[in-house]
């Protein structure tokens, strides 16, 4: 079915990393959610005015800001898709992401409306009266917003996209909480007790619920989180593949939107390459890094000396020296230089508590204590992948 409406609406539909054709998965779903959403809102408000029950109501405005949420997921989907400027180098794509965000926000103001409005029900209760129309009303709505759950979904997989995950998790959220109201209909006939300002609450919580949830998927990109590590093995072994690349590290992925990624990484080689032969290398592989990962990469060369017996030496005492702090800590970088200097960086993790000074006291200490006569030059990093 998915496929069937793809093909319809969007040529090339498979290629969905292209941004042209990704921008059109976003066009196509905000326009299904902006058409159908509306339709929910009046289907709900012709039922909340029937029953008179504020829960119903109140799910129905839900519906009307979920319209807004897909407005704002087009207007996203188009800006985003915009070329790279003199203004924006890295072009427009987070913009994508602050589309997110503003839907997220509009499904949190939504929840905190609905949950005063149940508050003020729950103190001052009324009868509803729901009727077989509203009932069967309600009913339909659910199954729309579970068909909407499952194409946002399978959409934003496909262009993996945060807003389109985002719209995801809202309709799911809308199953819920109509199926909550309904439900709370049925108990109030049947046994006639004023349930519907608690359940206006149960919905709001829900909401807010997912509002947040939906909130954090789409901050984390923007504050920046570390790579996909599947996708970071898979870099690292294209990188090693060539025999002249030794080892890698300080590997830096920024995310300028999707579909927009920039990625920096240290490449260890043989100090005694020649440079026009491993500069030829590393520009074949950013070429090929572009083409498998659609990332722009920038490959540093650290020379090292494998070889050597003082650096093999060294770096095995370094590297004991280093999981001394945290056994999660690794060296690279480790070079031998005139008059007993040795310089290495250490890499600890994010939760070692000790500042980065203090990982450089320490390790001073520790490779003075064992080699005297070395005079040790210490960079700390943390890691930028999991």
């Amino acid at each position: 079915m998915l496929d069937a409406i793809l093909r319809r609406f969007i040529p090339r539909y498979q290629d969905a990393g292209d941004p042209a054709v990704r921008e059109r998965y976003g066009l196509l779903a905000g326009g299904f959610g902006l058409a159908l959403n509306l339709l929910l809102f009046a289907v709900k408000l012709f039922a909340g005015l029937l029953t008179g029950a504020i829960s119903v109501t109140a799910d129905a405005f839900n519906n009307l800001s979920d319209a807004a949420g897909s407005a704002v997921t087009l207007a996203g989907f188009k800006l985003a898709a915009q070329r790279a400027d003199e203004r924006h180098p890295f072009g427009h794509g987070r913009i994508e992401y602050l589309a997110g965000l503003a839907v997220s926000l509009l499904i949190l103001l939504v929840g905190v409306e609905l949950g005063r409005g149940s508050v003020e029900k729950i103190l001052r209760p009324a009868p509803s009266a729901p009727s077989a129309l509203a009932v069967g009303l309600l009913a339909f709505s659910i199954l729309v917003k579970v068909w909407m759950g499952w194409f946002y979904g399978a959409l934003g997989r496909r262009a993996q996209s945060p807003a389109l995950a985002a719209a995801a998790v809202d309709s799911r959220s809308d199953v819920l909480a109509t199926s909550a109201v309904l439900a709370g209909l049925a108990v109030s006939s049947l046994f006639r007790v004023q349930l519907d300002g608690w359940l206006g609450l149960l919905v709001a919580a829900l909401i807010l619920r997912a509002g947040w949830e939906a909130a954090r998927d789409t901050l984390d990109p923007l504050l920046g989180t570390p790579p996909d590590p599947a996708m970071v093995a898979d870099i690292e072994k294209l990188i090693l593949s060539d025999p002249q690349i030794l080892g890698v590290h300080d590997l830096v992925v920024h995310d300028y939107g999707p579909g927009r990624r920039m990625m920096s990484v240290h490449a260890e080689v043989s100090a005694q390459c020649a440079l026009l032969d491993i500069h030829a290398v590393i520009d074949r592989i950013e070429r090929e890094l572009a083409g498998q990962f659609q990332l722009e990469a920038v490959i540093h060369i650290d020379p090292v000396q494998p070889g050597d017996p003082r650096t093999r030496r060294l770096l095995a005492l370094v590297e004991g020296l280093a999981q001394e702090l945290d056994a999660a800590a690794t060296v690279h970088d480790l070079r031998c230089g005139p008059e007993g200097e040795v310089s290495f960086d250490v890499v600890v993790p994010y939760d070692v508590p000790l500042t980065d000074g203090e990982v450089r006291e320490a390790m001073e200490r520790k490779v003075r204590e064992r080699e005297p006569g070395c005079v040790p030059v210490i960079g700390v990093d943390r890691s930028h992948v999991l």
